[in-house]
Parts: C-alpha cells; sequence; structure tokens
C-alpha cells in the first residue's frame, strides 16, 4: 500500500482563541500518480456536540437564536441564526457536553439523550467532529431560565416551534445551520415525531 501524503510539515498562524495552522504536504492521489505539493490551511476548533430537543405530546421542538457574526459577515444582514444547542466538548464526553449546553443554553435539565450520528463539520477547513444527539424533553424539565452564559457574552433567545413548523423553516430559509437541519430531517427520517 502506498503512501498519500508525504513530507507533512506545519506552522501555526493563529492561537488566540483555537488554533490556526498551514499545513505544507506532498500527495499522492493514486500509487502511479506523481507527486503534488499542497498547501492547506486547517482549523482546529476542537470537537462540539449539539442537541435537538423534541417533545412527543406537544410535537414540538426547543431551538435557540443567536447573533453569529461570521454569518453576518456573510450576507446574514441581521446576523441572528435559529439553531440546536450546541457547544465545544471542553475536555467533557460528547455526551456530558450536551447535556450542559442544553442546560445553559435552554434551561432544560435532560437526563437522556440519544446519539443520532457524528459528523465532519467542515472537512475542507476544520478538524472538528460533531456529535449530533437528540433528546426528549417535557415542561416540567425546565428548571433553569437558560440564554446562555453572561461570561460567555452569550444572549440566546429560547425557541419553542411547531416540528412542522420548524421543519418548513429549512426549505423558508429561515433555518440554515446545517447541524439544525441534520437534526430535524433525522427526526422526520426516523419518523420520531
Amino acid at each position: 500500500m502506498y503512501k498519500r501524503i508525504n513530507n507533512l510539515r506545519s506552522k501555526v498562524l493563529s492561537d488566540e482563541t483555537f488554533l490556526l495552522k498551514e499545513y505544507v504536504f506532498d500527495y499522492k492521489h493514486t500509487e502511479n500518480h506523481h507527486k503534488e505539493k499542497h498547501l492547506r490551511e486547517v482549523y482546529d476548533h476542537g470537537d462540539g456536540a449539539s442537541v435537538l430537543l423534541y417533545n412527543l405530546s406537544k410535537k414540538t421542538v426547543v431551538l435557540t437564536r443567536q447573533f453569529r457574526l461570521p454569518t453576518y459577515l456573510n450576507g446574514n444582514t441581521s446576523g441572528m441564526t435559529i439553531e440546536v444547542c450546541a457547544g465545544s466538548l471542553d475536555n467533557d464526553t460528547p455526551e456530558k457536553c450536551a447535556k450542559r449546553e442544553v442546560l445553559e443554553e435552554t434551561g432544560y435539565r435532560i437526563d437522556k439523550i440519544e446519539k443520532a450520528f457524528n459528523a465532519y463539520a467542515s472537512p475542507a477547513v476544520m478538524t472538528e467532529i460533531a456529535h449530533l444527539f437528540i433528546a426528549e424533553y417535557t415542561d416540567d424539565m425546565k428548571t433553569e431560565e437558560g440564554g446562555g452564559l453572561e461570561e460567555e457574552q452569550e444572549h440566546i433567545d429560547v425557541m419553542e416551534l411547531d416540528f412542522e413548523k420548524a421543519f418548513n423553516m429549512i426549505e423558508s430559509g429561515e433555518i440554515r445551520d446545517a447541524r439544525t437541519i441534520m437534526l430535524l430531517q433525522y427526526l422526520k427520517i426516523k419518523d420520531i415525531i
């Protein structure tokens, strides 16, 4: 078996919050193919967990709405996005992170979560693996206000939406976050709600 990657070298471009590196390497597409020199910038943001809360009896989901600068810089005039609960693992297991983020962002204390799947967040430029979960919630699980952490400058609006309305917001363009779209589609495909 031939080796695709040879002479891998890197240098740090930024390590302010997360790590951005430039990589230079020789790449062989096939054994008989000549080596090509490649240069790539790779962002190491760490892995994350995302959770879609759903209520079977009410046929609702809980989503969040918050400002995201990158979307503003790329044409979203308000910068506001509608998303599932999500956050960086920060040395926790994906399950522990998921439960922590749900409580911080929505105020719901969930005990049971179900793994949906893992996905590379943006494989061309990031190392991040997104651990995607679903969790059933009930009204009595709301134990805190939610809205995010003040020290993280989070200003999160909690939204409880009819599932079909939320699902239709994909087509209308109101929901454009990839993880949210994947998890809403997961509920639909699995016929959970």
